[in-house]
């Protein structure tokens, strides 16, 4: 699997990484419905097999149980072989298990502090502000990234969520890393300043959700949305209900049009788009079993022409 520079980092990640998202279970506000620990992890391992070579994973994820099962996944994976590992703060939860956020540089050393104890690791390779809330306390939540960097707790430090306005707020303290944004065919708000700023500043971008959260996978139904578990956050979501989502489906007949042409999955058209923009590095692709990783590795390595990506516009242009 092709890799690429991480900014300025000295990391060479591979152009599609694992999302742990959805192993975290369900049981909190933004999970994906149940989930089987012993899927989660032959999902993971599956990926490494196939040469992907970092996992993002984030605090919040389950409450902090993302992050265990992923530790659980890597147990007796050979030192020269473990992938990175990124995960994220600032999203905490009480008690109850309602979610608020917190930029103090103590919740934020607290944080990492709780990170690698349940990561089992002493440094973390990539470090993220999960969301740049609240906004008046970025300064002191990324000065507190940039001594947790040079105290050696965490490598890389980068942000998730941020604008431009924000990330130079950051950089006034700091030089930031890497910028994790969404970014699919249907959510396409980074390109015309988030995208080329980053260039500039050579900010390696992970772009998340690239299938809109598997609605571009070619799995989806409008009888499986419909059916779709309370306590799957996508059941409340616009893109999975009337009238956008048979927009949305009608996109995913293209893109299986497409990849057929290719022997790739819809799911591969939609991510190999994303890594298509020169500002993109890759692309955090979640699964929750091992068959699914294989249906999307292969955007990788496929390239799609340009008679192929002025299909796609036009649809987009004149669907939406």
């Amino acid at each position: 699997m092709q890799t690429r520079k991480f900014g300025n980092t000295g990391m060479e990640t591979t152009t599609i990484g694992f999302g742990s998202w959805a192993v975290g279970g369900s049981g909190w506000a933004a999970g994906w419905g149940p989930q089987d620990d012993e899927e989660s992890v032959g999902a993971i391992r599956r990926a490494l097999e196939l040469g992907i070579n970092w996992i993002d994973t984030a605090a919040v994820y389950g409450l902090g149980h993302s992050e265990e099962v992923v530790v659980r996944a890597l147990k007796g994976v050979p030192e020269g072989e473990r992938p990175y590992v990124f995960t994220k703060c600032s999203m905490i939860w009480d008690e109850n298990g309602e979610i608020g956020h917190n930029l103090k540089a103590d919740s934020v050393k607290r944080e990492c502090e709780e990170s690698l104890r349940r990561l089992n690791t002493d440094v973390i390779d990539l470090y993220q502000i999960h969301w740049p809330n609240p906004d008046e306390e970025i300064e002191e939540g990324w000065q507190a990234m940039a001594e947790l960097k040079e105290e050696g707790k965490v490598r890389h430090i980068g942000v998730s969520n941020f604008d431009v306005s924000q990330m130079k707020r950051a950089q006034a303290i700091a030089s930031i890393d890497s910028l994790q944004p969404p970014y699919s065919m249907l959510d396409r708000g980074i390109e015309d300043e988030i995208l080329p700023y980053c260039r500039e500043q050579n900010i390696a971008v992970i772009i998340y959700s690239p299938m809109k959260s598997g609605l571009l996978t070619g799995k989806m139904t409008k009888k499986r949305a419909e059916s779709l578990p309370e306590d799957d956050w996508r059941s409340r979501a616009r893109a999975f209900n009337e009238p956008q989502l048979s927009k949305n489906l009608g996109l995913v007949d293209l893109l299986r049009e497409i990849g057929g042409r290719h022997d790739a999955s819809p799911a591969e058209v939609a991510i190999a788009w994303t890594l298509l923009h020169p500002a993109v590095t890759a692309a955090i692709v979640g699964a929750r079993r091992p068959d699914q990783v294989d249906g999307v590795v292969g955007a990788a390595d496929l390239k799609l022409s340009d008679d192929e990506v002025g299909e796609i516009e036009t649809f987009l242009a004149e669907s939406y």
